[in-house]
């Protein structure tokens, strides 16, 4: 093995090993040449490759730092990223869906400053959310929508989104948000493999109140803990790697509107080590 290759390898695993925080950010998909030749695969399959081929990359070019090592591990490739320059904002849309895999506020806040930071724009054009679900034989409620939605009207209000939505809501519930809510949801994504035809109710309510409705085919888990484990051993070639926990996972598009092409997209993820 290349003597210079090993020496990188010990900087990025000592790196791994002392940072508490794992930051992610794929770059733009659509300029990944790797992945690209890749079938297309359900959401979960791509993040895995995703996050895969972004840790091997990242780890196979890393020194150690001269300075002390830090406590968050920003783990990106900087040739890959597409930030968006200030003559060419005003003709793209930057949309994001937001998957909670646990619950907190601060995750929000922190998944859209490090979305806006990336991309070098200072508002995402809209953030659809998509919550942790409810506990095993417990169902959806507003109680437990709420501190959520409450984060993302504050990111409205200081001017870091401009339009908020939700995720698989039926029409009661996305009633009784759009009465309780201070910023209306402008959105409600669909599952197309829970209903292939729009409820009636809820095709009603959405037109009625100018919410737009939209489909997806996300799972309801995005990415389970042990295939995020699994994604990190593969691309760190480390079997013996300290168990991450997945915070939350951002997914971005960034669309030229007059020609409505995706011209940039990704994930950003976060991680905590787990407490031994």
């Amino acid at each position: 093995m290349d003597p210079q290759n090993t020496n990188m390898n010990t900087g990025a695993k000592m790196l791994l090993s002392h940072a508490k925080t794992l930051r992610l950010h794929t770059g733009n998909l659509v300029n990944r040449s790797r992945l690209k030749k890749k079938c297309p695969c359900s959401p979960s399959e791509e993040l895995q490759d995703c996050i895969k081929a972004t840790l091997s990359d990242w780890f196979s070019t890393t020194k150690l730092p001269l300075e002390e090592l830090p406590d968050t591990l920003d783990c990106s490739i900087p040739q890959a990223t597409d930030a968006i320059t200030p003559e060419e904002r005003e003709e793209l849309k930057v949309s994001a869906k937001l998957f909670l895999c646990e619950s907190g506020q601060s995750s929000i806040r922190d998944a859209v400053e490090m979305a806006c930071q990336t991309l070098s724009v200072s508002q995402l054009d809209s953030v659809i959310i998509a919550p942790p679900g409810p506990l095993e034989g417990d169902s959806q409620t507003l109680a437990h929508l709420q501190p959520a939605w409450e984060e993302l009207e504050a990111l409205v209000r200081s001017q870091r989104i401009a339009a908020i939505g939700t995720s698989d809501l039926d029409k009661d519930l996305l009633e009784q948000l759009y009465n309780w809510a201070q910023v209306k949801p402008s959105s409600n994504q669909v599952n197309l493999a829970s209903c292939c035809v729009m409820p009636p109710d809820l095709t009603a309510f959405a037109k009625e109140f100018d919410i737009q409705l939209l489909t997806h085919s996300d799972p309801k888990e995005l990415m389970s803990a042990a295939t995020f484990q699994e994604a990190v051993q593969e691309g760190t070639q480390d079997l013996k790697i300290a168990d991450w926990r997945l915070e939350w996972v951002l997914r971005y598009s960034i669309i030229v509107k007059s020609r409505g092409i995706i011209k940039a997209k990704g994930y950003l993820v976060s991680a905590k080590k787990a407490s031994p």
